[in-house]
């Protein structure tokens, strides 16, 4: 006889299997990320058609899936599902359903299977309630805390950009409100905010650098095309720069942890959309992988401001 075990989890994904089944792959508590059969949940009168459904957190009792010799296991197998909690919001709102799923695809990367995971848990449930209570009329809110969550699930991963101090020099950089022109360097490589002035000074030396080389190598190998070894040079490597950042932007990307800055004029700034832009650029490039949910956000500010990238 199969083994059974309890969990508390959000659906987070699903998927058809056969003519009636849907594999559902849910967040759990207390094994981390699982993927199981809930049988017969396509068929109209069924009892788990309501429970499967995303974003829907239900305490659940599955059975183990069976292991077939030395064939794979087969799936765990949903035998009953009690909703405790749904957040219908977020299905009515297009902006919402799309940041939540942004959201979902991020844990679906980060979770881990038969491990608990308690602190990515309570960080999605808290992020979803967030979402759901905006007001529908804030529109650019839904981008605002879309970003604080996508800062949080980095800073949870042990992956948040340095956005305090300068990647190259490690001094503080400050926004500075007093030159409309004043903007600053982000590298995604590189893991956080870059000085411009650094940026240049360090550009300049290495382009000296160079031409010095240069010229030592013409001196010391009567042959141009054969290499001198006589002198290495050693330079460290220039960044590159894959986005800039006005005052108001740094501000808002260096407060994003605090949740005090989801009151600074979320409802109507499009600065939001940039930091976004900007979040999802750096967790792709951790994840080596795209957002697919991100062209819905796209999609869906486009239409109401033309500053989306």
């Amino acid at each position: 006889m199969s083994r059974t075990y309890k969990a508390t989890g959000i659906n987070l994904k699903t998927q058809a299997l056969g003519e009636s089944d849907k594999i559902v792959t849910i967040l759990t508590k207390e094994f981390g990320l699982i993927r199981a059969v809930a049988p017969g949940a396509r068929k109209h009168n069924s009892s788990l058609g309501g429970r499967i459904g995303i974003f829907v957190v239900n305490e659940l009792l599955i059975s183990q899936g069976k292991s077939l010799g030395n064939a794979t296991p087969t799936l765990d197998k949903i035998t009953q599902a009690q909703t405790i909690k749904t957040y219908p919001g977020l299905t009515k709102d297009l902006g919402k359903l799309a940041a939540s799923q942004y959201l979902a695809e991020i844990v679906l990367c980060q979770a881990l299977s038969e491990l608990p995971q308690t602190e990515l848990y309570d960080l999605l449930d808290e992020h979803l309630q967030r979402l759901e209570a905006l007001p529908k009329s804030q529109g650019f809110a839904v981008v605002a805390h879309l970003a604080h969550g996508v800062f949080q699930f980095l800073a949870l991963a042990g992956l948040t950009p340095q956005v305090q101090v300068c990647c190259l020099t490690q001094l503080p950089v400050t926004p500075d409100w007093t030159n409309p022109n004043w903007q600053v360097g982000f590298s995604v490589p590189t893991g956080g905010i870059i000085s411009l002035e650094a940026w240049k000074s360090l550009r300049s030396e290495r382009e000296k650098g160079k031409r010095e080389d240069g010229e030592i190598r013409k001196k010391s190998s009567p042959n141009p095309q054969s290499p001198s070894y006589e002198t290495v040079i050693h330079q460290q490597d220039l960044p590159t720069i894959s986005n800039r950042l006005n005052a108001k932007e740094l501000f808002m990307l260096q407060y994003l942890s605090q949740t005090e800055i989801m009151q600074i004029e979320a409802a109507s700034d499009y600065g939001w959309l940039s930091i976004e832009q900007i979040l999802r650029q750096y967790i792709q490039y951790h994840l080596d992988r795209p957002i697919r949910s991100a062209t819905l956000i796209d999609s869906y500010f486009a239409a109401n401001h033309d500053a989306i990238v």
